[in-house]
């Protein structure tokens, strides 16, 4: 259970990091996976699973709007952070990305 609170997809960020969500996942849409630039890797997101999820409102910008996951896998050994917009910005492409990651909260 998520019982962390922030107020910007910083703080989000730099709080999950502090926990061990050390690696910065990209969401490759060409791919249909999760990209680590750390160790070059492509990864499947059905092998991860979302520990966290915090969701930022644009109040004056709908290109504020973000979600920021804190995901793990125990394949893997890793714990990371994917950072998605949702709204007007969302691109649908990446959101079926993100479903296919399995849902631990």
């Amino acid at each position: 259970m998520n019982n962390h609170h922030y107020d910007t997809v910083t703080e989000a960020m730099a709080g999950l990091k502090e926990r061990g969500y050390l690696t910065d996942f990209e969401l490759l849409v060409e791919k249909e996976c999760l990209a680590c630039h750390k160790t070059s890797s492509y990864l499947s997101p059905e092998e991860f699973e979302i520990d966290e999820i915090h969701r930022f409102e644009g109040d004056s910008d709908p290109g504020d709007e973000m979600i920021v996951y804190g995901i793990s896998s125990t394949i893997h050994g890793m714990k990371g952070i994917v950072v998605n917009a949702y709204g007007l910005y969302s691109d649908p492409n990446t959101y079926k990305i993100v479903s296919r990651l399995k849902k631990h909260i």
